[in-house]
């Protein structure tokens, strides 16, 4: 079984922000998977389904993004579902618009919403997909600018990327991390 995890705001607010993009991949995977997402527990919309035979279960927090980790251990521990299955899909301030990385391990790189991921699992070895939102911000302004809608160009640039997340995560999903990896590292 693979749990895909994809972080953001909860709220009409939030939606179509820069950080909210992990939400945005997993709606596009539930879309083609034909997973709906329903409440569970109060911390996290969760979808069970399959993909080419393997079950997988699609989840969005509603802890708000800094508080990410505790939905995370919680639908672990409820789908019995080992860290290197999990992948989590995020925001990445420090790639540009549209861009995309996969690594099975690492540091936060200053995400708040995978450092309490990282802190409340004691493990840096859970598997992340990072999504490109750039950093075109004033110096103290990084929380405005990722919680502030993309510009035309960067939602044409961002469309492209959560297509080629989505095949990332199907690459995962029939192959592993190494495999995606080695594909769809740019």
């Amino acid at each position: 079984m693979a749990l895909i995890v994809g972080l953001g705001n909860p709220g009409i607010e939030y939606k179509g922000t820069r950080h909210n993009v992990g939400f945005e991949l997993i709606d596009k995977l539930s879309e083609h998977m034909t997973i709906t997402l329903s409440q569970g527990s109060g911390l996290f919309f969760l979808g069970e389904g399959k993909y080419k035979g393997k079950k997988v279960v699609l989840m969005k927090p509603t802890t708000y993004m800094n508080r990410s980790g505790k939905a995370v251990t919680k639908a672990l521990a409820l789908t019995s579902t080992p860290p290197p299955e999990c992948m989590i899909c995020y925001d990445d301030i420090h790639l540009e618009p549209g861009k995309i990385r996969i690594r099975p391990v690492g540091s936060a790189g200053g995400h708040n919403g995978m450092a309490d991921i990282i802190e409340r699992m004691q493990t840096r070895d859970i598997p992340r997909l990072r999504i490109g939102i750039g950093s075109d911000f004033s110096k103290g302004r990084q929380s405005d600018y990722v919680l502030s809608p993309f510009t035309s160009q960067q939602r044409t640039e961002i469309d492209s990327a959560l297509d080629v997340a989505s095949e990332a995560i199907f690459l995962f999903l029939r192959g592993g991390i190494n495999l995606a990896m080695n594909h769809f590292n740019q």
